[in-house]
């Protein structure tokens, strides 16, 4: 064989490629990971806890729930009927409530979405900008916007009915609104233990400097999985009622 034909062999034969070694590769792997949760945390979905007893009976606390927030892409806002985690308002949660994970690990994977994190409330949204809210009807129902809600399947009653007796309410005859633009007023599911917007109403008094209302802007996403406890594990969706409420006019 003469030696331009060996240089021509040597050529056309396909070279080995080199591996990373095996720690290099995992490092490798374990950044990109974190990148994708970072992105994901970012614009798609976020892990959060239940930080207390008012949403039950259909989330108890420490459940762990997935948020999506492409619905409130490009405009959207949230709609009466969604489940939302948001900020704290400001001196809506107590300290232990707010605090997050303690353990060192947790709070680092908090961080970038691989677990819950503290400072945020979950309620459901009951009105929207421009929507009034009144407690209630002789059945004990909510009515917004003068439509009775039908809230049996998910929320628990306060006494005799789904609105709670705020301070300087009388009971079962309140309202609150129109809902300012731009904001949406929340309440617990668990009427008689929730502190929601109607623990942050003033209704009438002079003295009173509470917000009863979530700027829209502090608004995470939509609550749409219950993931943990497993047994528990289902889709949310929002309750038909609210399908009936009138645009404000």
């Amino acid at each position: 064989m003469s030696r331009s034909s060996s240089i021509s062999a040597d050529v056309d034969r396909p070279r080995k490629k080199r591996h990373l070694p095996v720690w290099q590769e995992s490092i490798l792997l374990l950044g990109i990971a974190l990148v994708l949760a970072i992105v994901i945390k970012a614009l798609f979905v976020q892990a959060f806890y239940i930080p207390s007893e008012s949403m039950e009976p259909g989330l108890v606390k420490n459940d762990r729930i997935l948020v999506e927030k492409v619905s409130y892409w490009l405009g959207g806002t949230p709609q009466r009927g969604d489940v939302v985690v948001f900020k704290d308002p400001g001196g809506w949660l107590n300290a232990e409530e707010s605090a997050g994970p303690t353990n060192g690990l947790a709070s680092a994977l908090s961080k970038v979405g691989l677990y819950p994190s503290g400072g945020h409330l979950v309620k459901r949204v009951i009105g929207v900008a421009g929507d009034t809210i009144k407690c209630c009807d002789a059945k004990g129902r909510l009515s917004v916007n003068g439509q009775p809600l039908n809230e049996q399947d998910y929320a628990r009653r306060a006494g005799g009915c789904y609105g709670p007796m705020p301070q300087g309410a009388q009971h079962c005859n309140w309202t609150i609104g129109p809902v300012p633009p731009g904001h949406i007023l929340v309440m617990g599911d668990n009427r008689g233990n929730s502190a929601d917007s109607t623990v942050h109403a003033c209704f009438g008094a002079t003295d009173c400097t509470d917000n009863p209302y979530v700027d829209v802007s502090d608004v995470v996403g939509k609550v749409f999985v219950l993931l943990w406890p497993s047994d528990h594990f289902r889709f949310l969706h929002r309750p038909p009622t609210f399908a009936d409420v009138p645009n404000a006019s």
